[in-house]
């Protein structure tokens, strides 16, 4: 049973790229920016899928079921999830770097991406400091949501929506990526199932608001600053992960 929950997780996280109709994104190349609302299905389901896990004895008994199956295998925990979380948006600045030009310009994509990663980090750290979640090292309680996986599906859905016209295998990648970093999650045994689902769900849902909004932020908050110029790179501090962003108006 287990392992058939996986594979769904897997397989709806691939299938979110496959350009299908159902999984439409909400803002096309035209800067059509009216949110499609069969674009919410896949997110709607992943996040639905791990609060009903809070309280469902049957999706509780999974994510037990899949630790100790996990355990079984005996695999080495690692930490290149705390890298492998940031890939898939830096993928989109390396490209662009490489005069592989995506939809948007440095500002817009930078701002949108901020506008993105606001959306996903207070949601997520409301939920963890409310929600009470053991991880199932038994470290301590901030297991649900998972964060990493948030960060990482956050950035595949900017990396697919950036390139989706350029090539959809960039949104593949992206998603792989994502998909493999809530794997390690769970080998880790950092998060359940239920966490990565929810993250997952959060970091896809973060972005396509961040593309809806994008207009209103930037008439808003940037209607005068024309130009923007700035760097994205990821930090370390000796005790977390995360991106620094400079910015020059």
């Amino acid at each position: 049973m287990s392992k058939i929950i996986i594979v769904l997780f897997l397989f709806l996280s691939a299938l979110r790229v496959n350009g299908q109709n159902a999984l439409i994104d909400s803002t096309d190349h035209k800067g059509d920016v009216r949110l499609k609302y069969r674009s919410l299905i896949i997110p709607t389901v992943l996040i639905g899928y791990g609060v009903i896990g809070l309280a469902s004895p049957a999706l509780k008994d999974v994510n037990t079921s899949i630790r100790m199956e996990l355990r079984a295998q005996h695999f080495r925990k690692v930490k290149i999830d705390n890298f492998t979380q940031y890939a898939p948006s830096l993928s989109v600045y390396a490209l662009n770097a490489f005069g592989i030009h995506g939809k948007n310009n440095f500002k817009d994509r930078t701002i949108l991406m901020a506008t993105a990663y606001i959306i996903m980090g207070s949601s997520i750290s409301i939920i963890k400091n409310t929600s009470n979640v053991e991880r199932p090292d038994g470290s301590n309680t901030r297991s649900f949501p998972s964060g990493h996986t948030a960060n990482a599906f956050l950035g595949a859905e900017f990396l697919y929506q950036e390139y989706k016209d350029v090539s959809f295998w960039y949104g593949i990648t992206g998603y792989v990526v994502a998909t493999g970093t809530g794997l390690l999650r769970m080998t880790n045994e950092k998060h359940w199932l239920t966490d990565v689902a929810t993250g997952a769900g959060i970091g896809i849902l973060s972005t396509k608001i961040a593309y809806w909004v994008h207009p209103f932020v930037k008439k808003t908050f940037f209607k005068d600053k024309d130009d923007l110029n700035g760097m994205v790179m990821p930090f370390y501090n000796g005790r977390e992960y995360g991106l620094g962003l400079s910015m020059i108006f």
